[in-house]
C-alpha cells in the first residue's frame, strides 16, 4: 500500500497543558515517549492510509512549565523543557517558541507559516496533522482544505466546532491517550459495514448468532440492549470489539443482520413483537429544554436523556474511589458498570464528561476523589463556561435549565 506523505506539527504547550489536566500520567508517559506514540500513529486513524512522516516539528515554550502533578516529587514546577531531547530523539525538529507577552508565545503563528511555506514545497503532502485545540488554527485549515489537502486535528481538548468541522479527522484526547498507551484505539468513525453483509469472522459469528437466538428466544420481555451487549462481550471476548462486531459497525446492525423473526428495536431495546408488547419509555422527563438543545451541536454535549446524567456521574465516582486513575481504564470501567445496571451509554459520551469534570475543576485522579455530586457540578460548569466562550448568550434562568437538565445543583439556589 503506498504510503501517504504527511507533515505533523504539534503545538506541545498547547496539547501537553491539556492532556496533564485529564491523566497526569499518560501526559507525561506522551511527552517522554513520542517516538512510541508517533509510530502507533503512522497506521492509525489514518485518512487515506499509512503516513509517512516527511515533516515532525514540535514547537515549545522552553521556559513553560504546569504545576507538578505529583506533590512527593519536591518540586513546584514541571518544565516542558524537561522533554525537549525525548523530542530530538525521536526525529522531531524541535522549534523554540518563546513566551512574547504574559500569557502568549509565538507557537501558532509559526506553525501557520510554516504550514502555508510546506504548501509551496516540491514535495506534495498530501495529509497535514494539526497537533492544537486552539481554535485561531481555522484560517489554516481552510487554506489546506483550498489547497485539497487532507487535514487531521489532534485535540486533547474540547476545540470549537467551526475548527473540528473543517478538518477531515478529529483525534480527541481519549484517542490519543490510547495510542500513547499502546492500546486499541476505539474509534467510532473506524467503524465500517462490510459492504456485502457478510460477518467478518465466521466462527465467532457463529457463536453471536446461537447466544442471541437464545436469549431471544427465551426472553420472558423485551432484552435491554446495554445489558445484552455487556453480556456478550463477557462470553464472546475482545473479538467482538476488535472486529467492530463482526464487521457490521455497531452492536445494533450485527443484531439486525440476524433477521431474528418479529424482531423489533428501540433506542435501548430489543423484543419479539409476537410475544412481547414495546417495553415502556425510559422516564418521563420529556424532550431536553431549548437551552440544552442550543448547546448540543456547538459543544458537542452528548444528547443524554435526563435521567441517564446521574448514573454516569455515580458511576465515574466509583471508579474514581476506587482505583488509581487512568483516563482510557475509567471510560470502559463506567461504561460496563452503567451497562450491568441496564444504562446504554457510549464510551465518547462517558469520556466527554469525564474531560469537562477535569476542566471544570474535579479531576477524578485528585485525592480525595471527587463524589457524584462535585462531578455533575463540576461538568456543568465546564459546560457553561464553554457556553460563554463560545458567546452563547444564556440568562440565569436558562443556566438553571441546563444545570437542571444535567443533574447539578444551581450554586445560586
Amino acid at each position: 500500500m503506498a504510503r501517504v506523505r504527511a507533515a505533523l506539527f504539534l503545538d506541545f504547550d498547547n496539547v501537553f497543558s491539556a492532556l496533564i489536566r485529564q491523566d497526569p500520567d499518560v501526559a507525561i508517559q506522551f511527552a517522554e515517549e513520542p517516538g512510541a506514540w508517533l509510530s502507533r500513529l503512522t497506521t492509525s486513524l489514518t485518512v487515506d492510509g499509512p503516513r509517512r512522516w516527511l515533516i515532525l516539528r514540535c514547537y515549545m515554550n522552553p521556559g513553560g512549565w504546569v504545576p507538578h502533578p505529583d506533590p512527593s516529587s519536591g518540586q513546584q514546577r514541571l518544565y516542558y523543557s524537561r522533554f525537549r531531547p525525548s523530542f530530538v530523539n525521536a526525529g522531531f525538529e524541535v522549534i523554540d517558541c518563546p513566551r512574547l507577552t504574559h500569557t502568549k508565545n509565538a507557537a501558532d503563528i509559526r506553525m501557520v507559516l510554516d504550514a502555508v511555506d510546506a504548501l509551496a514545497d516540491q514535495v506534495t503532502y498530501d495529509e497535514f496533522v494539526i497537533a492544537s485545540g486552539d481554535s485561531d488554527m481555522t484560517p489554516l485549515l481552510v487554506r489546506l482544505r483550498r489547497a485539497d489537502r487532507r487535514t487531521t486535528i489532534v485535540s486533547p481538548a474540547d476545540a470549537a466546532l467551526a475548527f473540528t468541522s473543517v478538518a477531515d479527522r478529529l483525534i480527541v484526547s481519549q484517542e490519543l491517550l490510547e495510542l500513547v498507551q499502546g492500546e486499541p484505539v476505539e474509534s467510532e468513525e473506524d467503524q465500517v459495514v462490510v459492504p456485502s453483509g457478510e460477518p467478518a469472522a465466521e466462527a465467532s459469528y457463529d457463536q453471536f448468532r446461537d447466544l442471541v437466538t437464545w436469549r431471544f428466544t427465551a426472553a420472558p420481555g423485551p432484552l435491554n440492549l446495554a445489558s445484552l451487549a455487556h453480556d456478550l462481550r463477557r462470553q464472546l471476548g475482545n473479538g467482538v470489539d476488535e472486529s467492530n462486531w463482526f464487521g457490521f459497525g455497531g452492536f445494533v446492525r450485527a443484531l439486525e443482520s440476524l433477521r431474528l423473526p418479529y424482531v423489533k428495536f428501540s433506542n435501548h431495546f430489543v423484543w419479539d413483537d409476537s410475544r412481547h408488547g414495546p417495553p415502556e419509555a425510559p422516564g418521563t422527563t420529556g424532550p431536553a429544554p431549548e437551552p440544552v438543545m442550543r448547546l448540543s451541536a456547538p459543544l458537542g454535549l452528548p444528547r443524554l436523556p435526563r435521567e441517564m446524567w446521574p448514573p454516569v456521574y455515580r458511576a465515574l465516582a466509583d471508579y474514581a474511589a476506587s482505583h488509581h486513575f487512568n483516563l482510557t481504564e475509567a471510560t470502559r470501567w463506567a461504561r460496563d458498570k452503567l451497562a450491568e445496571e441496564g444504562v446504554d451509554v457510549s464510551r465518547s459520551a462517558i469520556a466527554f464528561v469525564t474531560r469537562g469534570t477535569a476542566f471544570g475543576g474535579a479531576p477524578l485522579y485528585r485525592q480525595p476523589a471527587p463524589d457524584a455530586d462535585e462531578i455533575a457540578a463540576a461538568f456543568a460548569d465546564n459546560v457553561l463556561n464553554r457556553a460563554d466562550a463560545a458567546a452563547i448568550a444564556l440568562t440565569d434562568d436558562e443556566c438553571a435549565q441546563v444545570r437542571a437538565w444535567l443533574g447539578a445543583v444551581d450554586p445560586k439556589a
